[in-house]
């Protein structure tokens, strides 16, 4: 399934799912009250509430046109968000770029850093470039929603922790991060100003017919005003989401609710392609990442 959180005209926040690819379903609405009106609160109870989305099958209340609603990001309020770092050409070249050598203890642990969980962006808001960031950049990413409680969690039993998959872009200020950097902490003020999420977390079973292996056969793309920059494949991860989880979940617990995103696929930002290839982002341009199975997450720059 398809899982979303959607807004009409002059109302709160409602949870619901994908009916086909032109309808919503208000998930309250249509289970008469037995359902949540809240994403976070659908996924952490999510096993007991699947039972009665089974018996709604041909919902006949609560379903809305897409045209009439505003999709917000699937998952607004997340618990947490980890980002981490698990593709090794980006990693390489991102380095190369700063006249850095790729480093060995990368190949020894997947390294991750917390950003700002409380500015998750939705498909189609603008996004606020810093006043002081002149090298605007989008990162083209895959995030897992964790699903179930649990610590110590081994690689191999991560699968089922996992609730869903979405498409993230790690937004990022490269000056101010560039400079942070160098202090040795970080990255921290080049990152939390946003981060967009969407369309709508999808379901495991919906994608495995993509399954390669311990990852998926998953198309990456960003086009900025329609033009092709990046392009990519899940499946060309070093670390699998399992061994991410088993990383943050070392020593800690993870609850429903919490991001981790996959870090940036190779040639997935412009850091990586370089300003001759294309300039950093500005007022008024659109960013739009497309993974296989996930759908199309857009967003435009904006000064103000």
């Amino acid at each position: 399934m398809k899982f979303i959180t959607f807004q009409q005209k002059d109302s709160s926040l409602r949870a619901g799912w994908m009916k086909d690819e032109h309808f919503v379903v208000d998930m309250f609405e249509a289970s008469g009250g037995k359902l949540p009106q809240t994403m976070l609160d659908f996924i952490e109870n999510h096993n007991l509430y699947m039972s009665e989305i089974n018996k709604l099958n041909n919902p006949k209340k609560g379903i809305y046109p897409l045209s009439s609603v505003k999709l917000t990001a699937p998952l607004p309020n997340p618990k947490s968000f980890r980002d981490f770092y698990a593709f090794e050409e980006h990693v390489k070249t991102a380095r190369e770029k700063r006249g850095l050598d790729m480093i060995p203890e990368w190949y020894e642990l997947p390294a991750f850093y917390y950003s700002n969980h409380l500015n998750i962006k939705a498909p189609n808001d603008f996004i606020s470039r810093p006043k002081n960031c002149e090298w605007m950049d989008y990162e083209l990413e895959i995030a897992v929603i964790i699903g179930k409680e649990g610590r110590d969690i081994k690689a191999v039993d991560a699968e089922d922790y996992i609730f869903g998959y979405c498409i993230l872009n790690d937004w990022s200020a490269r000056d101010v991060q560039r400079k942070e950097m160098k202090v040795g902490l970080g990255p921290a003020k080049g990152k939390d100003f946003a981060t967009s999420a969407g369309p709508y977390i999808v379901t495991k079973d919906e994608l495995q017919e993509h399954k390669v292996g311990n990852g998926y056969d998953l198309m990456m793309t960003a086009k900025v005003n329609g033009t092709l920059l990046s392009e990519g494949n899940f499946n060309d991860i070093y670390y699998t989401f399992g061994e991410m989880i088993a990383r943050a979940s070392e020593g800690v617990t993870l609850y429903p609710g919490e991001i981790i995103g996959s870090g940036t696929v190779g040639t997935g930002c412009i850091l990586e392609l370089g300003t001759d290839v294309h300039p950093w982002l500005k007022h008024g341009d659109e960013v739009e990442l497309e993974i296989t199975g996930l759908g199309k997450l857009t967003n435009k720059i904006s000064d103000e």
